[in-house]
């Protein structure tokens, strides 16, 4: 394994072991994002049974749940057909705390062995899996709540960070509605950052989430399809509390590691499923390590249909509280997954309709992210991509925008093992372009390899591609007289 698949995608078996290939690649230009990649898997136990939160118990259960957010014994290992280095199953807290040491010996790695380097983390390993499908349920359904009230006040069709409910017309619905008195609802409008405004966006929105369910009572909202009031959520249990306390408190850890070392933090996207908590916790991170450079990037799928309305609602977030905006923009890996458990649970495919869609969807979010980096200069993006059209399409934009290499807000990032013909021209020509490199024991690292093999089934198509163009070049140096020369 070590003489072929292995040494082809993985660096080595520890921190020291990958050292040499770090150097190796260091001195044509090319940096790391160190990757020893723990994910947690939603089946808490051998049996596969999940242990059912408060929170879920004082809502109902699964009955009340949306489909997308139900935990499904079919889909608990959620690791089929996708790109995680390791799986883990969740046991208890203090196993996370054992992968926070792991992730910030990683720091420590990246720091003594790559200039301006990066380490991934996943937030499956740093949280309880089916906390952050609850959490991302409570976020979804106050989002579409949203929606669905500016939809009513006839703003149907404008683009999200477009739509501005009007307060006094949103306190009469809410009344209405039966959900809170206006009495009780003028409290949620007292707030620093609305307490001027006489409009309320998504923003404005989503930072009312947290006033709301502070009220005594439960936060009752709409559901569309039954027609009847339903709990968004109970209030907090003190175990959900505790469990978003800990989440945050270990990314602070990793945080300040990462700023003492010099190494940023690349917070890794996930399902769909856990997507909404991944990015609130991330970007809440975000807000306080951010202030002088980007030193936490988030990371936003570009197959998922909502990722423009994602990316251009932070960036606006960033820019009214004055943070660096840190982004990686990927494509997306978990797409037969994703794909295959909409269809068996029955609600809508989040994924794209087609390739082309989610080329167009990767370049709208980049052009957005480069405009942004024109205007304010408080951006910072990784184009994780191995499309050469998508590597093309960034340089002549950069140049239409003046935006320098040496300016290292735009980076480039390829996988180990792949595309060598776009990383390593872009290192001699002076780019910020970096290999994601997992590294672990040979034993740990075979699901992952497996995946790799599977997932990447146009990888043969690239390998030949990279081949012919091997050939090409022996044959050209054959006939110029100069084979070993460079």
């Amino acid at each position: 394994m070590k003489m072929t698949f292995y040494g082809q995608f993985v660096a080595g078996e520890d921190q020291e072991a990958i050292k040499p290939l770090l150097r190796r690649n260091q001195a044509f230009g090319v940096g790391a994002v160190l990757d020893y990649s723990v994910e947690e898997d939603l089946r808490e136990r051998r049996d596969g049974r999940s242990r059912t939160s408060a929170a879920e118990k004082e809502m109902g259960g699964a009955e009340q749940k949306q489909k997308q957010y139900q935990a499904h014994q079919g889909f608990e290992d959620h690791h089929g057909g996708v790109a995680g280095a390791h799986t883990y199953f969740y046991t208890d807290e203090a196993k996370c705390d054992q992968h926070m040491e792991t992730f910030l010996r990683c720091i420590d790695a990246s720091s003594g062995s790559s200039e301006d380097g990066f380490s991934a983390i996943k937030l499956t390993a740093l949280a309880r899996p089916q906390f952050l499908v609850w959490f991302s349920e409570v976020l979804v359904k106050w989002r579409r709540f949203f929606l669905q009230m500016a939809a009513e006040q006839g703003q149907a069709g404008r683009a999200v960070l477009e739509m501005k409910l009007e307060v006094e017309k949103l306190q009469e619905t809410l009344a209405n509605l039966g959900i809170v008195t206006k009495a009780e609802s003028q409290e949620w409008f007292m707030g620093e950052s609305l307490g001027t405004s006489s409009t309320v966006d998504l923003l404005d929105w989503n930072s009312l989430l947290d006033s709301c369910t502070k009220i005594s009572k439960p936060l009752l909202i709409p559901n569309r399809q039954t027609g009847q009031l339903e709990p968004l959520l109970s209030c907090f249990s003190e175990e959900e509390d505790l469990q978003m306390k800990r989440v945050l408190q270990r990314m602070d850890v990793l945080a300040k590691r990462a700023m003492e070392k010099g190494v940023r933090l690349m917070v890794d996207a996930e399902q769909s499923y856990f997507q909404p908590a991944i990015s609130r916790l991330t970007v809440e991170t975000q807000r306080r390590f951010n202030r002088n450079q980007a030193i936490i990037f988030n990371t936003y799928q570009c197959y998922l249909r909502e990722a423009y309305d994602n990316v251009t609602g932070d960036v606006e977030l960033s820019r009214r509280e004055g943070w660096h905006f840190g982004t990686k923009l990927v494509r997306g890996a978990y797409m037969e997954q994703e794909r295959e458990r909409a269809a068996q649970l029955g609600y809508e495919d989040p994924i794209n309709p087609t390739y082309e869609k989610t080329n167009e969807m990767y370049h709208r979010c980049l052009d957005y992210v480069l405009e942004e980096i024109k205007h304010r200069r408080k951006a910072s993006v990784m184009v994780a991509s191995h499309n050469e059209d998508t590597v093309k399409f960034t340089l002549r934009r950069m140049m239409e925008l003046g935006i320098h290499p040496s300016e290292k807000k735009v980076c480039f990032g390829q996988l180990l093992g792949m595309c060598d013909q776009i990383t390593f021209p872009l290192g001699q020509a002076g780019f910020p372009v970096y290999k994601y490199v997992p590294y672990g024991p040979v034993n740990e690292v075979l699901p992952y390899l497996s995946r790799r093999a599977q997932e990447n089934r146009g990888f043969m198509q690239r390998a030949n591609r990279e081949r012919d163009l091997l050939w090409k070049e022996v044959k050209r140096r054959l006939l110029a007289g100069n084979l070993f020369s460079h």
